[in-house]
């Protein structure tokens, strides 16, 4: 397979059994995205969006989407931009940067967990108040 140096929106609901090389699948349903790894290894990438993952630019036209791609669990571990609808490859990362960001990502992930719980705690207290106040 070629690798792609560009990636073409398709929103849709779900993917495809079989995805297209130089696709970008989104659904907004399931806030998540999916493609064919850009190094043209075939493999599925799947990228959830939320604050503490990706999030997803569309302007009509292209898409981007941040932070990078970085395929650490592939055996390609490839790592790439999708910016304004074109693949920028990026650097290569050493095993132990892996592993930091990796370590970092977990962290960060964590940490905005906790915070979407005390969140809910605190919309589940707001509501309790109210109804006290009635």
């Amino acid at each position: 397979m070629t690798p792609p140096d560009t990636l073409r929106p398709i929103f849709t609901e779900t993917f495809p059994q079989t995805m297209d090389a130089g696709a970008l699948y989104i659904s907004i349903a399931y806030r998540t995205c999916s493609h064919l790894c850009c190094c043209g290894c075939g493999q599925e990438v799947v990228t959830p969006l939320s604050p503490a993952q990706w999030s997803l630019t569309y302007d009509g036209e292209n898409v981007s989407l941040t932070p990078s791609i970085g395929n650490w669990s592939l055996p390609c571990q490839s790592h790439y931009w999708i910016r304004d609808g074109r693949v920028r490859w990026s650097s290569r990362y050493t095993p132990a940067d892996i592993h930091q960001n990796q370590d970092r990502d977990r962290r960060l992930l964590a940490a905005h967990d906790r915070g979407e719980q005390r969140h809910r705690r605190m919309a589940r207290l707001r509501r309790h108040l109210r109804f006290w106040h009635s």
